[in-house]
């Protein structure tokens, strides 16, 4: 192959005459139809990343977050009572409302961290980890059941029914553990799957009814939350699963044999149960982006109408979404009896946990990975909060509201971008 030398007909340019330096074209004396019709010049991979991150959701997320933080130090400086006080005289001292308002939230926020990530007053850094082990506990079931909300939300299925999932989880799994004392690792095991399975035919009752009769799911799940739980409250109070001699709605302790072993040190409560998780965000995104029915659900999840025409079996896929979502929620419940309350489980075993997942799947963009590290900022918030609580006396309930405040503001994307001036995803693009 030969290289042709730039001839010196006319409209052409030689090399050279640009006076550029190192040569080159002048871009000025290229004609504008030329010019239009000149590819843009690429852009680096860093610079793309960085686009990605502004036009996409994720920063809207973090943005959430943020704005949700600013509105919890303005609750916590306005009921603190020093703030309230020093208010009184702001125009003849303002610098001692502004050192209190700092003081108040400055201190909440410290002790959020230190109680949910890291206890800087420990001088042993191992024990200092342990506030962060606490969230772990705490964001384990938030994660699993998480994960069961986020794959139905992927399939088009909005399964509301988590707190009646989790806890026939927990029954299922309970009534086994404090039933049958076998091998350690088996009677685990047997749990974990009796567990599984009551939370997966809760749901998969949905998606029957949701597929044969075309059911609001919805509606379905939230009335069956109310169905589990006087049926457990229920149960309870019979000899079925109160234990013996007393007087109390509450189970029987689990056998030693069925419970969650640890994986740190008992201070750091983190147990085998983690490990599971971990293994199910894995398996949940392997699902969603590599097998085939997880490409069924996501093209059902976008159109299903457009998923009938092209031959795939939505009533199938419901029904599929709904079983998957309920196995994932009610591992949360399992982990609550095995390795939270193993001295007995009462009809208040969910803990919110059912609610709490859908703000995890929210937060996380229904990502199983976004669900899980949603789940773990949750966990931090929790476990943070009570420290919070007992270190500055702020009320736990302003966790509630920055927790709500990110749901708010994850939910209207439009006004995240509206309050930081961010373009709407895909505008360059169009603009371009």
């Amino acid at each position: 192959m030969t290289l042709r030398e730039p001839q010196g007909a006319a409209g052409a340019v030689p090399v050279g005459d640009t006076g550029l330096a190192g040569g080159g074209i002048d871009p000025d004396q290229v004609p504008p139809e030329e010019r239009a019709a000149t590819p843009a010049q690429p852009r680096s991979r860093f610079a793309v990343a960085l686009i990605a991150i502004r036009d996409g959701s994720a920063l809207t997320t973090i943005l959430a977050v943020v704005i949700a933080l600013v509105v919890g130090a303005v609750l916590i400086a306005a009921t603190n009572p020093t703030v309230q006080t020093t208010a009184g005289y702001f125009f003849a001292r303002p610098t001692d409302m502004l050192s209190a308002i700092g003081s108040s939230v400055g201190g909440a926020y410290a002790a959020l961290f230190q109680g949910g990530v890291y206890d800087f007053t420990q001088a042993n850094p191992l024990v200092a980890l342990q506030s962060f082990g606490h969230a772990i506990g705490f964001a384990t079931p938030l994660i699993a059941a998480g994960l069961g909300i986020a794959v139905g939300f992927r399939a088009g299925v909005f399964n509301i029914g988590g707190q009646g999932q989790v806890l026939m989880g927990a029954a299922f799994a309970g009534f086994v553990g404090f039933t049958w004392d076998g091998p350690p690792v088996v009677t685990m095991l047997v749990a974990v799957l009796f567990g599984l399975l009551g939370g997966g035919v809760l749901a998969g009752l949905v998606g029957v009814l949701k597929a044969r009769t075309g059911a609001n799911e919805v509606i379905v799940t939230i009335m069956l939350n109310y169905v589990v739980y006087y049926l457990l409250d229920f149960a309870l109070q019979t000899p079925l699963l109160r234990a013996p001699g007393s007087g109390n709605p509450i189970s029987p302790a689990e056998h030693p044999s069925s419970v969650f072993f640890p994986l740190l040190p008992a201070e750091y409560h983190v147990n085998v149960g983690f490990l599971l998780v971990i293994l199910g965000t894995f398996a949940c995104s392997w699902l969603l982006s590599r097998s085939s029915i997880g490409f069924k659900m996501r093209a059902v999840g976008e159109n299903p109408r457009a998923a009938r025409v092209a031959g795939i079996e939505v009533n199938r896929v419901f029904t599929a979404a709904m079983i998957i979502s309920g196995v994932l929620v009610g591992f949360a419940g399992v982990y609550q009896v095995l390795g939270t309350t193993t001295t007995g489980f009462t009809s208040g075993v969910d803990a919110g946990i059912g609610f709490n997942a859908i703000t995890v799947a929210l937060l996380g963009r229904s990502r199983p990975w976004g669900v899980f590290w949603a789940g773990i900022l949750f966990g931090v918030f929790q476990a943070g909060g009570y420290t919070m609580q007992a270190a500055q006396n702020v009320d736990i309930n302003a966790v509630q509201v920055v927790q709500s405040v990110i749901v708010l503001f994850i939910a209207a994307p439009p006004l995240v971008r509206a309050i930081f001036r961010l373009p709407q995803p895909g505008a360059r693009k169009a603009a371009a």
